[in-house]
């Protein structure tokens, strides 16, 4: 694809008259938003992996901005994407989020009510009921959190109501690029557009069509610079299914394995979004569409002896995020501290669109304008009652009440944070003031867990037994 969206600028749609009111720009874009499900930030080549092949996620790098530092917020429970999605379409915080999206109007239902055609084509893990409340169209929608991509229920909308699902014939990655690329190719000029494909990819299962050409040698995979073969001591969800995945100790051959299958998933991601920006710039509307690629959250996979995401380190809650289109800068990147839930205000403010009086975002539009300006200061993270941790962008500080565990990391000159400087005499007066700013944004957050218990439990953890892991393999999250 040649780099079209990156050269052409509307008058307006990035001036320096938007705020957080969206007022209507002389021309309203169309948005495509692309979505992938727990899709670590470090797993696009163009951002510094070479070992894995991304190439059309590295085209949305050249013609865009991408976030270094974006976020979603965490989870009370192990399904994180869950609470991700519905922070995301509502802009609602963690401990205020109605993850069934029930109770507030969404952002595309904003969209849709502000004159947007809003059409959806993926996975809806935030109940069936919401679909017809937030888009016009649904088409091949898979209702649940995972499932063998290759024999996926899947559902479309008909006159506002879902259907019963049907065994999808194909990938159901495929589906959804399908149903994307039918809805682009026939979307007529004059009424703009909100297109959303929330894959189901990279998730487990790591399932691709045996045919699909990319491959990986678990042997010729680096490990993650903060492996471990068992994390130090309990978290607070050392047992959960995601963990379940691996059995402990995590061999370093264990790890290259999953970690191959796991690329070759992203790998088969980025193809059908590769199909996507294909279908994109053969339509009318190549040059006048925002696109967005995200993720709902990261994932361990063998950092810091974990697997899955139910924990609050960078691998974790770090999220990919690339916006490029009308006049956005091209080939940038920036560290703006910003979450998920900010990115639909920020849409709407380029949109023209009024977001929902319930939406609690900010929009970071000046950092699309210019990249090194800052957004948010300081981003809180949660997970249950068992993880909090804040970032000022440079420092990072994970509080565990429930074992009385802190850890410190200097994310300048430790980014996969390994060397906990917590109890070093120097950075006494720096914890405090973490813990304080923590306490500050709780309240703002409306998140009321305490901070420190009176009867913490000791922090060692074993592993259960081999039976035990058996079963948990089995249970879903």
């Amino acid at each position: 694809m040649k780099p079209l969206l990156a050269t052409v600028f509307f008058v307006g749609v990035l001036s320096s008259e938007a705020t957080a009111e969206a007022k209507e720009p002389p021309f309203r874009p169309n948005v495509l938003f692309l979505f992938g499900d727990d899709q670590r930030a470090d797993t696009i080549r163009a951002l510094g992996n070479p070992g894995i092949q991304t190439p059309h996620l590295d085209s949305l790098v050249k013609w865009g901005v991408s976030f270094r530092r974006a976020y979603m917020q965490g989870g009370l429970h192990g399904a994180t994407c869950v609470p991700s999605r519905a922070m995301l379409l509502s802009g609602k915080y963690l401990w205020r989020v109605d993850e069934r999206l029930l109770k507030d109007t969404t952002w595309p239902a904003a969209f849709g009510q502000s004159g947007y055609t809003t059409f959806v084509s993926g996975k809806w893990h935030n109940g069936p009921a919401a679909i017809p409340k937030s888009f016009h169209m649904a088409r091949k929608m898979f209702m649940g959190g995972m499932v063998n991509p290759l024999q996926a229920p899947l559902a479309d909308m008909v006159e506002g109501k879902m259907e019963k699902p049907v065994l999808a014939p194909k990938h159901s990655c495929e589906m959804f690029a399908d149903e994307a690329i039918g809805f682009l190719t026939h979307q007529k000029i004059g009424t703009p557009f909100f297109c959303f494909v929330p894959f189901n990819a990279p998730h487990d299962p790591h399932t691709v069509p045996p045919d699909f050409a990319v491959q990986y040698d678990p042997s010729k995979i680096s490990l993650p610079g903060n492996y471990l073969p068992q994390h130090p001591f309990d978290n607070g969800e050392m047992a959960v299914r995601d963990e379940a995945l691996l059995p402990w100790p995590r061999s370093p051959g264990a790890v290259r394995q999953i970690l191959a299958d796991y690329y070759r998933y992203v790998s088969y991601l980025d193809h059908q979004v590769g199909r996507i920006l294909a279908a994109l710039e053969k339509s009318p509307h190549a040059n006048t569409t925002i696109i967005v690629f995200a993720a709902d959250s990261g994932v361990a996979r063998g950092s810091h002896g974990l697997v899955g995401k139910q924990n609050v380190y960078e691998h974790s809650v770090r999220v990919p995020l690339i916006v490029c289109g009308p006049g956005i800068p091209s080939d940038c990147r920036t560290d703006a501290l910003c979450y998920l839930l900010d990115l639909m205000p920020t849409l709407g403010v380029l949109c023209g669109v009024p977001g929902p009086k319930s939406s609690e975002g900010r929009e970071f539009t000046k950092v699309l304008k210019d990249p090194t300006q800052n957004a948010r200061s300081q981003l809180l993270f949660g997970y249950r009652d068992v993880e909090r941790a804040i970032t000022d962008n440079r420092w990072k500080l994970i509080r565990y009440p429930k074992v009385d565990k802190t850890q410190l990391f200097d994310l300048q000159s430790d980014p996969h944070e390994v060397t906990n400087l917590a109890r070093k005499p120097g950075e006494v007066a720096r914890v405090a003031s973490l813990l304080s700013m923590m306490a500050s944004l709780q309240k703002e957050c409306g998140d009321q867990q305490p901070l420190f218990v009176a009867n913490p439990k000791p922090g060692n953890w074993n592993p259960p037994a081999q039976g035990g892991l058996k079963k948990m393999k089995k249970d879903g999250n």
